[in-house]
């Protein structure tokens, strides 16, 4: 499997225990098979950056597909290692629900895939925590923009996988593009909000007890 990662330096060897650890799957190395994300990801201001280049052996590795998941376990995993101020005592409640109610534990996995929840998109999250969105509409907003998937690598095993091969100079114009695809994101985020959502599962619901890994009513 080749992966890329963006970055400000060059990374010719990643390390395992490394990291920071608030990360959306906690600590690790995060890449893309998605060369142009990557790019994207490498210019977090108009000065351009690096993608690295990998190869991934990914016999006997063991890899959880989180998309492939339920939404509710993704969210809990997503918030158990996200650092979150809160800003109402009702938001903590529903995330601390969340995470005793849908968390599964994921530690014996080599490789993870799943929506990569930037800053942006995080804010998602957090106005569905709010109850400001429905379940079903975080789901739909995870997909604006776009997004793409992240390859998270895990295990002491995964790393010792993971061979560099090269790295490409990015050129600060992805930085434009990074934004252009942030703000489409949220254009459609804010579309999303006018649908009528009488019947979706919010927050307050999931609260009460009575739901399923999938937001469906037991």
């Amino acid at each position: 499997m080749i992966l890329y990662h963006g970055s400000n330096v060059i990374v010719n060897k990643p390390l395992f225990g490394y990291g920071k650890p608030y990360n959306d799957y906690g600590q690790g190395f995060y890449c893309t098979e998605n060369i142009a994300l990557a790019k994207e990801w490498a210019c977090y201001d108009p000065n351009g950056g690096f993608v690295n280049i990998y190869n991934l052996d990914t016999a006997n590795l063991n890899t959880l597909k989180l998309n492939e998941k339920k939404i509710l376990e993704w969210l809990a995993i997503l918030i158990k290692n996200r650092q979150i101020r809160y800003s109402s005592p009702i938001e903590k409640q529903i995330a601390e629900y969340v995470i005793a109610n849908f968390y599964s534990d994921y530690s014996s996995y080599d490789i993870i895939t799943g929506y990569r929840a930037d800053d942006s998109y995080f804010s998602f999250v957090r106005a569905f925590l709010s109850n400001t969105i429905s379940l079903e509409q975080l789901g739909e907003a995870m997909k604006l923009g776009n997004l793409g998937m992240q390859v998270f690598i895990q295990s002491q095993k995964a790393f010792d996988n993971l061979s560099f091969v090269d790295s490409e100079t990015v050129s600060g114009d992805y930085y434009a593009k990074r934004e252009e695809r942030n703000a489409k994101a949220r254009k459609d985020y804010y579309r999303l909000l006018e649908k009528d959502v009488t019947s979706g599962t919010f927050a307050r619901d999931i609260l009460k007890g009575g739901f399923n890994i999938d937001g469906t009513s037991i």
